[in-house]
C-alpha cells in the first residue's frame, strides 16, 4: 500500500503543480490569452476523461502492470514535451498527452486486486490521503521549483516524478502472479447505463464534476487575485499556498469526523457545498484582502472537506458488485469537469472579467447544492464475497437476501461467486458465514 500510494501521489503531484503558477507564467509563450490559459489548465482532463474507462477495460483484459507502466511513459512523454514548449500550443499538447497516461481507475483496481475486503477501506482512505497531500505539496513545490526553474523546469521536475513512479511500481508493488483478481473491481459496460440511472451516483457524479470544474475556473484567476490584490507573487506564494491549504485542512477536519460519526455526513457535506457558493460569491461582489484571505481559506477547507467526502460517499451506495464500472463512471466526470472548468474559467474570464467569472462559479455551486439535498444520507454498509457453490443464482440471491441485514447482492454470470451488501451495524453475519469465498 506504501508503494501505491506514494505512485499515485508522486503523479498527482506532477499533474497539481502547475495549478499554483501557470496563469502567471504564461504571457512568456507567444499568442496566449485567457481562453488558452484555461485549454492549457483543463485540457488534460478532456484526454483523462476520454481514456479512464477505456484503459480500465483494457487492464481487466491484459493485466494491470502493462497499463500502469505505459501510462506512466506516456505521462512522461508528455511532461517532457511541455517542459521543451516555446509555444502555447505545444504547451497544451504536452498536457494533453500528460493526461492520457489515464490510469487512476486500473490503479484503484490494483489497490482492490492486492487487498482483503476487511483492509481495503483501509487502502482506499491511503489512497485518497495521498492525494489530498499531493495537492497541498503541489501547491507549496510548484511556485518555489518555478521561482528557481521556470515553468519548464516545473515539468521537468513532473517528469522525473513520473520516472521515480515507474521505478516505485517495478521494484515494489508485487508481480501478477500474486495477484487475486477482485471482480469487484472491474469495469462492466453492461453495468453503465444502470449506474447513470441511479439518483445518488448520479447526484455524487455531478457533485465531483462540478467540484473540479470551479476548482479549475478559479484557478484560471487565482494566482493573479493574489498578486494584483494581496501583492504576493515570486518566492512569496509557497507558503500562502501553505497557510490556505494547511489551514482549511485543519479547518475541515472536525466537520468530517462530527459528519462520520454522528451519522450527519449529508449536513457537512451541503454546508461544504454552500461554503464553495458562498466563497465564489463574495470574491464576485467584494474583494478587499482580509475577505479574499478568508475567502479562499474557507473555498480549500471546503474543497478538502468534500474531495475527500466524495469517494468515501460513492463506495457505500453503489450497488453490490459494481464498484469498478462506478470508479470509472465517477473519474470520469471528474477529469472531463476539469476540463469543463478550464475552457470555461478562461473563456469567461476574457469576455466578462474576473466578477462574472466568479459569479458564473457561484451559480453552479447553487445547482450543486440544490441538486446535494437530494441525496441520501449513506448507511453503514460494507461488500461481503460469497461463494454460491451448485445453487441456482435466483435461488441463492433469494436466500441471502432474507438474512437480515443484507441490502444488495449480485451473483456473478457463470462463475460461483457473489458480492453482497450488508449493513455492519443490523447484519446476522452467522447466516452468511457458510457461505463466505474462501
Amino acid at each position: 500500500m506504501a508503494s501505491l500510494a506514494s505512485l499515485y501521489g508522486f503523479r498527482m503531484l506532477g499533474l497539481f503543480m502547475v495549478l499554483p503558477i501557470l496563469a502567471l507564467y504564461m504571457d512568456d509563450y507567444p499568442g496566449s490569452s485567457p481562453l488558452l490559459l484555461g485549454i492549457t489548465l483543463g485540457i488534460y482532463g478532456l484526454t483523462q476523461a476520454a481514456l479512464q474507462i477505456p484503459l480500465g477495460l483494457l487492464s481487466d483484459k491484459i493485466g494491470r502492470r502493462p497499463v500502469i507502466i505505459g501510462g506512466l511513459l506516456v505521462f512522461v512523454a508528455g511532461s517532457l514535451v511541455a517542459a521543451a514548449a516555446e509555444t502555447t500550443t505545444a504547451l497544451i499538447v504536452g498536457r494533453a498527452i500528460q493526461g492520457a497516461g489515464a490510469i487512476a481507475s486500473t490503479l484503484m483496481a490494483l489497490v482492490s486486486d492486492l487487498t482483503s475486503e476487511e483492509n481495503r477501506t483501509k487502502a482506499m482512505a491511503t489512497i485518497g490521503a495521498s492525494i489530498g497531500m499531493s495537492f497541498i505539496l503541489a501547491m507549496i513545490a510548484g511556485p518555489l521549483i518555478a521561482s528557481a526553474l521556470g515553468l519548464p523546469g516545473v515539468f521537468w521536475v513532473t517528469a522525473g516524478l513520473g520516472c521515480l513512479g515507474i521505478v516505485i511500481f517495478m521494484r515494489w508493488v508485487p508481480k501478477a502472479l500474486s495477484v487475486q483478481r477482485n471482480r469487484e473491481a472491474e469495469t462492466d459496460l453492461q453495468q453503465i447505463s444502470g449506474l447513470l440511472k441511479n439518483p445518488n451516483l448520479l447526484r455524487l457524479n455531478l457533485g465531483v464534476f462540478a467540484l473540479h470544474l470551479i476548482l479549475m475556473a478559479a484557478f484560471v484567476v487565482i494566482p493573479k487575485l493574489l498578486a494584483e490584490e494581496l501583492g504576493v507573487v515570486g518566492d512569496d506564494l509557497w507558503w500562502v499556498y501553505l497557510l490556505l491549504l494547511g489551514g482549511g485542512f485543519v479547518a475541515m477536519l472536525p466537520a468530517m469526523i462530527a459528519g462520520e460519526k454522528l451519522q450527519r455526513q449529508k449536513l457537512s457535506f451541503t454546508a461544504a457545498v454552500a461554503c464553495v457558493t458562498m466563497a465564489m460569491l463574495l470574491l464576485a461582489l467584494i474583494r478587499s484582502p482580509l475577505l479574499i484571505s478568508i475567502m479562499l481559506l474557507l473555498f480549500f477547507a471546503a474543497f478538502n472537506l468534500l474531495e475527500a467526502s466524495l469517494p468515501s460517499w460513492l463506495s457505500k451506495v453503489c450497488p453490490a458488485g459494481q464498484k469498478g464500472t462506478a470508479m470509472g463512471i465517477y473519474s470520469t466526470s471528474q477529469f472531463f469537469g476539469a476540463f469543463v472548468g478550464g475552457v470555461l474559467g478562461g473563456w469567461s474570464l476574457q469576455q466578462f472579467g474576473v466578477d462574472s467569472l466568479f459569479l458564473l462559479l457561484a451559480a453552479i455551486g447553487f445547482v450543486w447544492w440544490l441538486a446535494a439535498l437530494g441525496l441520501e444520507a449513506p448507511k453503514a454498509l460494507q461488500t461481503v464475497v460469497l461463494n454460491t457453490g451448485d445453487m441456482a443464482h435466483e435461488d441463492f440471491a433469494k436466500l441471502i437476501l432474507n438474512v437480515t441485514g443484507v441490502e444488495d447482492i449480485l451473483v456473478v454470470r457463470g462463475e460461483q461467486l457473489a458480492y453482497a451488501k450488508v449493513n455492519k451495524k443490523t447484519v446476522d453475519m452467522s447466516g452468511l458465514k457458510p457461505y463466505f469465498n474462501r
